[in-house]
């Protein structure tokens, strides 16, 4: 849970792209996109409540 959190805070806050993201948490590009993919299409905001 901790790394989704993670390339969501990245993308909305920090601005970064997907290659980015995926190199500073040592992750695979489709994995951030898949990510990305499943928090648009369950129609969820960014921030999240804690």
């Amino acid at each position: 849970m901790r790394k989704i959190r993670e390339v969501l805070r990245l993308r909305f806050e920090a601005g970064l792209c997907g290659r980015q993201i995926a190199a500073s948490l040592r992750m695979a590009r489709s994995t951030v996109g898949e990510y990305e993919r499943r928090f648009a299409a369950a129609g969820l905001g960014w921030p999240r409540p804690r």
